[in-house]
């Protein structure tokens, strides 16, 4: 583990607070004028464990999703995260995966006037017209279809439009950069083949490959397999934050190749070097104190929820400064400047990362502030609307025509 020298830990502790950005007219006109596009959101958690309602007004409401929040941000669609926790689920994944993806459909009935559900570019299109958030699906984590090629086509028919190919689990058929290390896990060098037929199949089906959380090889592997552009739905660049899950710049420039697109994660240990060893220098206090949170709860008789530990978590991640805005936007930038402006986008994990968003960022109402960013160094009005979802609406879209295609092969 790298502890932070004395020099970083005294430097992030005397980071004052950053004062708000100001959206120029200009910028909003050009946040306003574009399809914001976020890929990543686990708020499904929120809905399913909380009882949460997308509709809150509750201004107490830390959460980073809310209709109202999203339209202030203007965002367009949200990719919702159906994320099943591994060692908690075991023996039901798919159950579990099942009970996420209809919380999300609930909301949407719920508020049919505000939002609707999603399932290709059309539909994204046609609900930004009509002022409505469009919900689409991500499954994160392959372990969700049980090794079973039924499965995946089930969850398509269900509207699930993505999936990561692993979470921080090895699952039976691709590694994960989460426990690549981990000599008591059983890896595959990447790929098996069987996991070479999963991809194929997602490109059959016209559901997005998403290499986010996987393991290098299993990255390179897919690169070589995938006949539809790739996405990562919440990655960031190993060359600004060295953590396993960004993608170093020979990866940024495999997915430019193939044609995908990378979607900037918010989390701060991710875009921000010192914070993310900070962090690491207190994950064993913190994830001692989190499992000692938790048994308490389970001597009790309680079940244990994702909103137990994220509570916990938030406490911890308070205790660490937040990095500026210019983190973030770094990790775009950099992105853009390797890859290609056409090759970025946006990847929050709303919802996922305990609060732990850059300075400025507290949900979703804040994406302008992004565009405000990005119009200060210089990028156009043009290129900052594939950012805001442009490149994601040409990915998808390119992936569905592949579908088309391989449907009338076969």
């Amino acid at each position: 583990m790298n502890k932070p020298t004395f020099a970083v830990a005294i430097a992030l502790a005397c980071i004052g607070p950053v004062h708000a950005q100001t959206v120029s007219a200009k910028a909003r006109e050009i946040h306003n004028s574009a399809i914001v596009i976020d890929t990543h959101a686990d708020t499904p958690q929120r809905f399913l464990d909380g009882n949460y309602d997308i509709g809150s007004t509750d201004p107490k409401d830390t959460g980073h999703i809310s209709l109202d929040k999203a339209k202030t941000g203007n965002l367009a669609a949200e990719f919702f995260s159906i994320w099943v926790e591994p060692e908690s689920n075991q023996g039901h994944f798919a159950r579990h995966t099942l009970d996420l993806i209809d919380s999300v459909y609930e909301q949407a009935a719920r508020h049919p006037d505000r939002m609707t559900m999603a399932f290709s570019v059309d539909d994204i299109e046609r609900a930004h017209r009509e002022h409505k958030l469009a919900a689409l699906l991500g499954i994160e984590g392959g372990h969700s279809i049980e090794n079973d090629v039924r499965l995946l086509r089930d969850f398509y028919r269900l509207g699930v439009r993505y999936m990561t190919l692993s979470w921080s689990n090895t699952n039976e058929w691709a590694d994960s950069s989460g426990d690549i290390d981990n000599s008591k896990i059983e890896h595959h060098n990447g790929l098996t083949d069987g996991g070479k037929q999963i991809v194929l199949e997602m490109n059959r089906l016209g559901m997005l490959v998403d290499i986010s959380h996987v393991a290098d090889k299993t990255f390179y592997d897919t690169i070589a397999v995938t006949k539809a552009p790739v996405i990562a739905s919440h990655s960031c660049a190993r060359a600004l934050t060295n953590h396993p899950r960004n993608m170093t710049d020979d990866m940024l420039r495999a997915v430019a190749k193939n044609g995908g697109v990378v979607q900037v994660n918010f989390y701060n240990a991710f875009i921000d070097e010192n914070y993310r060893r900070v962090a690491e220098a207190q994950s064993k206090d913190r994830d001692d104190a989190v499992k000692a949170y938790t048994d308490k709860l389970k001597a009790a008789g309680k079940t244990v929820t994702y909103l137990d530990k994220d509570r916990m978590e938030r406490e911890w991640a308070a205790k660490i400064p937040r990095p500026p805005l210019k983190a973030l936007i770094d990790h775009i930038d950099h992105i853009a400047k390797i890859a290609g402006g056409d090759h970025v986008g946006l990847g929050s994990d709303f919802d996922g990362v305990s609060g732990a968003t850059p300075e400025g960022i507290d949900s979703a109402a804040d994406l302008p502030k992004i565009t405000q960013a990005l119009l200060d160094r210089g990028y156009s009005a043009d290129d900052i609307r594939k950012i805001l979802g442009g490149n994601l609406l040409r990915v998808f879209r390119e992936a569905e025509r592949v579908s088309r295609e391989m449907q009338v092969s076969k």
